[in-house]
């Protein structure tokens, strides 16, 4: 039986892959994702949990499930929906919500990721990098840039927006690996870390109602306090949220970013010549690389909905693989090519519709200052070992990198 075979379970319906699909590189998508954007663009798949969904791997369709209010995340929050993940979405959390009420939320939240707080954000992202570059410099080569930038520049810019401690962003980072496990740990271990984090914050909150300060926290609490525009939960949710959405996918973003730019030494060289080009290789490596097992967070149909030639009946969940639209070649001219030079880039991966990611400008900032200080300061940064011997990690739904060994 073949690799190909094993992925698959036999159903009346035909062939149903198995969920998430294993890559052959860390960044790279699974080449199954190809296979069914030209076969199957809407394909029934099979997730670890046992539960199927309907997986949507071209572009426009995407764009469809991703902005279409009949796909529902409120409705991934019911009993006995389809999940992904071992435990079921939390409903107070903005990421599994609608409108009117993600609406509500979202605009209270939104001021502190708008243009002119990232502009304030923008020389303290400089100055952290640079410190930790002077870390890895103090220490000599070799290095991991994982350990020693990837993961601590956005533990610390999120956390330092939010006004989480110095001394407790640590544990913040672990619960957050916990929870976005898809298989590494067990569902109770991953409800323990939610449950962990809420309690966390909820003390967090307690604090900052006695000592406010100028954060994210102290502004939504007194948005809270005031005029009841958000609930208890809704609030202690909405750190979690800004926690776990700005955290981990940042840092693995960075790690894929530096290891695609070894990968592609011309490419590297380019930017190296020409630093100019940092924002259209940012928006480069934010396509071509695959961040996660698939892409988009799930969605459950609220009636029956006919999409790339299939009839989504209502209850039934629909996935957007946005590492696959991001390689539709409808759209993308070479979709296989990484060229940072590459002008025409309408890339999905923060998403689309009410859902688009909030840290959008934050993770563009923290990715162009770590390459453009990294490259600067450390002439000669390479790879230390083959890329073969590089993993991403499993059972995870962000395909992030444990460590990158670097030489300069």
């Amino acid at each position: 039986m073949t690799a190909q075979e094993t992925q698959r379970t036999a159903t009346g319906d035909g062939e149903r892959p198995r969920f998430p699909f294993a890559a052959r590189c860390p960044g790279e998508p699974a080449p199954e994702f190809d296979r069914l954007r030209a076969d199957r663009p809407v394909a029934r798949v099979t997730f670890p949990t046992g539960d199927t969904a309907w997986l949507v791997t071209g572009y426009e369709d995407n764009r469809t499930v991703l902005s279409d209010p009949r796909f529902s995340r409120a409705l991934t929050t019911r009993p006995g929906a389809p999940r992904l993940q071992p435990i079921p979405p939390d409903p107070a959390s903005l990421f599994s919500m609608d409108a009117p009420e993600h609406t509500r939320l979202r605009r209270l939240v939104a001021p502190a990721f708008g243009n002119r707080r990232m502009a304030a954000l923008r020389p303290v992202i400089e100055r952290e990098v640079e410190l930790l570059v002077d870390g890895l410099v103090a220490a000599g080569p070799p290095a991991d840039l994982v350990s020693g930038l990837a993961r601590r520049l956005p533990i610390t810019v999120i956390c330092e927006l939010l006004g989480v401690p110095t001394a407790d962003r640590e544990r913040i980072a672990g619960w957050v690996d916990v929870l976005l496990s898809l298989t590494r740990f067990r569902p109770e271990d991953v409800a323990r870390a939610r449950a962990d984090l809420k309690g966390y914050l909820e003390g967090l909150v307690a604090a900052k109602r006695e000592s406010p300060a100028d954060d994210l926290f102290s502004e939504l609490i007194a948005a809270r306090d005031s005029g009841d525009a958000l609930s208890e939960e809704e609030l202690v949710m909405m750190g979690a949220t800004v926690l776990t959405g700005g955290f981990l996918s940042t840092a693995s973003e960075i790690a894929l970013s530096f290891l695609c730019l070894f990968r592609h030494p011309e490419q590297l060289a380019a930017l190296r010549a020409r630093p100019e080009l940092l924002p259209s290789a940012v928006d480069e490596l934010l396509r071509y690389n695959a961040l996660t097992t698939g892409g988009g967070l799930l969605r459950v149909a609220s009636e029956d909905v006919r999409l790339g030639g299939v009839t989504i009946a209502a209850g039934e969940a629909v996935l957007p693989a946005i590492s696959a639209a991001n390689r539709d070649p409808d759209v993308f001219d070479e979709p296989g090519r990484f060229d940072v030079t590459r002008e025409s880039n309408p890339h999905l991966t923060f998403g689309l519709g009410i859902h688009y990611c909030l840290g959008a400008r934050l993770a563009r900032i923290e990715l162009e200052l770590a390459l453009a200080v990294t490259l600067r300061r450390l002439p000669g940064l390479r790879l230390a070992v083959p890329v073969g011997e590089l993993r991403a990690e499993g059972g995870h739904l962000i395909r992030g990198l444990p460590e990158l060994p670097v030489a300069w």
